[in-house]
């Protein structure tokens, strides 16, 4: 009689015992990536990384900048009533070139507000910035706008 009684003790309480164990774990598993996380998220040489991206993406911005204004001085000295076909017909490729230069400029603006609102990168900030990191990066760009 004792050894069913035992049998039944173990044949009970086994599988209640692997089910806490099983819980326990699977807690200690999401504490664990939740550490990974964070860690890979302060890692120096994630955040040189990132703020090498950040850094790569403004100084494309400002070239973007820059050859819009000189596509548009070049298309501002061109007499359009004097005009000869050819200056009109280069004319008109400087205008669509400088639509794409906006649309390209535009959706790398969204991208860069987009990763920069994800969260408060230390080194937007003075005195912030990743070991080897030079300058602090503007929080976000204005969209090119046309008038």
């Amino acid at each position: 009689m004792k050894w069913v009684v035992l049998v039944v003790a173990v044949l009970v309480l086994l599988p209640i015992l692997l089910i806490g164990c099983h819980i326990l774990g699977a807690g200690w598993n999401w504490v664990g990536k939740s550490i990974d996380v964070v860690s890979k998220e302060v890692d120096p040489a994630y955040l040189l990384k990132k703020y090498e991206w950040f850094k790569d993406a403004s100084a494309s911005l400002d070239n973007k900048i820059a050859t819009i204004q000189v596509m548009d001085n070049r298309i501002a000295s061109i007499d359009k009533v004097t005009a000869q076909r050819s200056d009109k017909e280069q004319m008109y490729v400087w205008m669509s070139e400088v639509a794409g230069i906006k649309a390209s400029y535009n959706q790398l603006v969204s991208e860069y507000n987009s990763q920069m609102s994800k969260l408060n990168w230390r080194f937007c900030n003075v005195g912030n910035l990743p070991q080897g990191a030079t300058e602090v990066l503007p929080r976000e760009y204005k969209p090119y706008e046309t008038k």
